[in-house]
């Protein structure tokens, strides 16, 4: 009796040896498909506080920063040189320097008609100068189209990178 007690201590051992290795040989195999798992579900990395954001290529990368020290007096801002733009009910004008005539451009046509300017264009740097026309019939709706542009046109020079100075 005493071996048949001994046999069955030793078959409880056994079975207790096989269920820990099982559960071993589980654990084991979970961590390895989690891993996997992990390793091919790799989330975009979180921007990082203070980091630049990644822009797309404008073609107006070549046009360095702007440069305060070289604006005209807000007293003499009609020397300004570079891009002058206008916001207007029905569109922005953009300020042909040469002539001071304003050629009226449809939103979408705005950063195509920056990038066509040579860098002489630029001699401030990356900045345009930005003003409001008076509308001729003052009503909420021209009004309304005059906010609408404007928001438009500044969050263009925003993806564009380009930095703006209000008109006095």
């Amino acid at each position: 009796m005493r071996d048949d007690a001994r046999e069955l201590a030793r078959d409880h051992v056994r079975e207790r040896v096989r269920d820990a290795v099982r559960n071993i040989v589980r654990t084991i195999v979970m961590v390895v498909l989690l891993g996997a798992l992990v390793a091919c579900s790799k989330p975009a990395p979180a921007p990082t506080p203070g980091a630049a954001e990644t822009r797309l290529p404008t073609g107006l990368e070549t046009i360095p920063m702007p440069d305060p020290s070289k604006y005209p007096p807000l007293s003499k801002m009609s020397g300004w040189q570079n891009p002058y733009l206008v916001v207007r009910e029905d569109g922005i004008g953009v300020v042909d320097l040469s002539n001071r005539e304003v050629h009226v451009l449809k939103m979408e046509e705005i950063p195509a008609e920056l990038v066509a300017l040579p860098s002489s264009a630029w001699p401030y740097g990356r900045v345009v100068l930005v003003a409001q026309a008076v509308p001729k019939n003052p009503t909420d709706q021209t009004k309304a189209e005059l906010r609408k542009n404007r928001a438009l046109l500044l969050g263009t020079l925003k993806e564009l990178d380009v930095q703006y100075r209000e008109a006095p």
